[in-house]
């Protein structure tokens, strides 16, 4: 059964800047925001929008168990500026998950500061209520990581 764990991050970056960065220029900035955990973002099959498959390869001394995650983008509403990105290979699903999807929707608070929402769907192999509550810590701690780490490259880069 699919579950939903939902939380929430201001970025003191502008709405259009934040979305451009998340969902247009996505492959070539996220290696530059996590340089420690992500060698590279691959564009496998698609344009950017819903269908659009993507390899994320992790360097070997990140603290990823696994060295790749194969995404696709399910979501993708401009106008709403939302997108989900489903793992379908790799990554969390080697650590127990059967399904994982993150979807951010961004909102504008005021000029250079934007409010993200983040939905994060999940279902795992055990029924563990401990081992539950453990993962999705972990991957939401890890979403916001993320974030905070796509913030500070985008302000050092402006």
């Amino acid at each position: 059964m699919v579950k939903e764990f939902i939380t929430q991050a201001e970025v003191g970056v502008g709405l259009e800047t934040l979305w451009t960065a998340l969902a247009k220029d996505f492959p070539t900035i996220v290696p530059k925001a996590l340089p420690d955990i992500v060698k590279d973002v691959q564009l496998i099959e698609g344009n950017g929008g819903i269908g659009t498959i993507l390899i994320f390869n992790f360097l070997p001394d990140a603290r990823s168990v696994t060295h790749y995650q194969r995404e696709k983008i399910t979501e993708f509403d401009e106008v709403n500026h939302e997108i989900g990105l489903q793992v379908i290979e790799g990554g969390y699903l080697n650590q127990g998950l059967t399904y994982y999807k993150t979807t951010f929707q961004l909102s504008s608070i005021e000029d250079h500061r934007t409010l993200v929402n983040v939905k994060i769907s999940y279902d795992h192999e055990s029924s563990s209520e401990v081992e539950e509550s453990v993962k999705t810590s972990k991957t939401s701690q890890s979403t916001l990581f993320f974030l905070k780490s796509l913030e500070k490259y985008l302000l050092n880069e402006a």
